[in-house]
């Protein structure tokens, strides 16, 4: 089965584009994974409790034949293979990869929740995502991604 998936890009250390191009390259080799859209990359200050370097963001949108669950794994291979060393952390990063949408699954499992929870209230990640598909629906708050993010501008 063809599954689409919307994921949000984040890096704060080094060379940020760089880590960004990397993990869309990554992400696409895989044999069953194919990125067929990527936002605009936007510049944005860390929401961090603690001063930190301005994020480089995207969005990107990944037709795959693999499960949410392997996909989850493949972005984790990919943040490790790019020097990610925690998940979960608010620490500056050389890479984040969320799962924002899952075509419209909802799941809620103790280190995986799709759709994205915060994804809503944050303009770094409603931003690309609005470029690439402005009428999608969130499945939960049944509002499109334009309305979400109208609603927070």
């Amino acid at each position: 089965m063809l599954n689409i998936a919307y994921l949000a890009l984040g890096s704060n250390i080094g060379d940020r584009h760089v880590y960004l191009d990397e993990a869309i390259r990554l992400l696409g080799d895989h044999e069953d994974t194919e990125i067929v859209a990527v936002s605009t990359y936007f510049n944005n200050p860390a929401v961090a409790p603690t001063y930190q370097p301005d994020y480089l963001n995207a969005a990107i949108e990944v037709r795959t034949l693999i499960s949410l669950r392997d996909l989850f794994e493949l972005t984790l291979v990919v943040e490790k293979q790019l020097g990610r060393e925690s998940k979960g952390t608010r620490d500056p990063r050389t890479i984040d990869l969320d799962i924002l949408f899952f075509n419209d699954m909802i799941v809620s499992d103790d280190d995986l929740v799709v759709p994205h929870p915060l994804m809503h209230d944050r303009l770094f990640v409603l931003k690309p995502l609005v470029e690439l598909v402005p009428h999608f629906v969130h499945p939960l708050l049944n509002q499109t991604i334009e309305e979400l993010y109208e609603n927070l501008g």
